[in-house]
């Protein structure tokens, strides 16, 4: 519990950031020296700590090219996160025993990351650490719960995620390095994984991270008003590929709807950069069928509104597409009366 206080106790007193911070910064450099050292040994720390920033000029830029080669260089063990999740929910209403055990075996998970250059979340999240810090970068480790379409959560579920929060310029910033990394993928013959960078958690917006993120303490969303864990549960799905295009789906608040035949919804959505109308629609999965809706949009400022009228009874898995990705998914269902 110690290290809970002292996180209160930091991110209490200093503030917090956007990504749009960096706005101005060109991370060209940053990614270029992590792809030149891809393969790097993780056997001497500060020998790799020192070849990835002794040549970049500012903290954010340092800090961007560990992110971007832990992210392309380290495997997501499935394995290791079965084992860690087991042990997790065995000791789920013991905090203390959980704490310890969390204490003894994070080394562990980390002699085996430097040996094989696989872990899971809380090896990411530790190596970040490691490195940052070597890097005289403020980093600090964040447990809490992830949820995704696969990953669903209750009120009983135990933590299952582990990410970063990390101070530049006086703020602290959120990211996500082993959801940055890949994914896995789970085939007949076991669980792979798929490599596949993704940039959209790196210095994440606090309002689109508590979406599929839940700190265990609420001070390390970095939100003055953070939602419940209640609240956080009962949100739509969020995907990755809202990160990417900075898109938060801010109503309806609850994923699971229950309306009448010939009720309209509305889907609000707010974005850094205009939405195009031509290019955004409902894709309705219902009994089998999928179909794509063009709604009626309006705007209003930073914000777009999908509306749209459900005229036949039934149970609706509602994905909000832009840009050819799903960014959101509801599930509405539609009663004759």
């Amino acid at each position: 519990m110690r290290c809970i206080t002292i996180l209160l106790f930091l991110v209490g007193t200093i503030v917090y950031g956007q990504r749009s911070d960096f706005e101005h910064i060109d991370f060209t450099k940053a990614d270029s020296i992590a792809a030149h050292y891809s393969g790097a040994s993780l056997k001497n720390l500060p020998v790799l700590t020192h070849n990835l920033t002794a040549n970049l000029p500012t903290d954010v830029e340092k800090f961007r090219a560990i992110y971007t080669w832990v992210g392309t260089n380290i495997e997501n063990d499935y394995s290791s996160y079965v084992k860690t999740r087991k042990k997790r929910k065995k000791l789920s209403e013991n905090q203390e025993a959980l704490t310890a055990w969390n204490n003894s075996f994070t080394p562990k998970v980390f002699e085996n990351l430097l040996k094989h250059k696989k872990t899971a979340c809380t090896g990411y999240a530790y190596l970040i650490r490691e490195l940052a810090s070597l890097a005289d970068i403020n980093c600090k480790i964040v447990n809490g719960y992830g949820r995704t379409a696969t990953l669903i959560l209750d009120e009983n579920s135990i933590p299952n995620h582990s990410w970063n929060i990390v101070e530049l310029n006086g703020k602290w910033y959120l990211c996500d390095p082993t959801w940055s990394a890949g994914k896995i993928v789970i085939e007949e013959d076991g669980p792979r994984f798929e490599p596949d960078y993704f940039d959209g958690y790196f210095l994440a917006e606090p309002e689109l991270f508590i979406r599929n993120h839940y700190p265990l303490e609420i001070s390390a969303s970095l939100l003055e008003n953070p939602p419940t864990f209640e609240e956080f549960i009962e949100g739509p799905v969020v995907y990755k590929e809202a990160f990417g295009a900075s898109i938060f789906p801010i109503v309806p608040k609850k994923m699971y709807l229950e309306i009448v035949k010939n009720e309209s919804v509305s889907f609000k959505l707010t974005s850094a950069q205009p939405i195009e109308k031509e290019n955004t629609f409902l894709l309705l999965n219902t009994g089998g069928s999928s179909k794509e809706h063009q709604p009626k949009i309006t705007r209003n400022g930073n914000a777009t509104i999908l509306q749209h009228t459900f005229d036949k009874a039934g149970r609706y898995d509602v994905h909000i597409k832009v840009n050819d990705t799903i960014i959101a998914t509801y599930v509405i269902k539609v009663k004759r009366k």
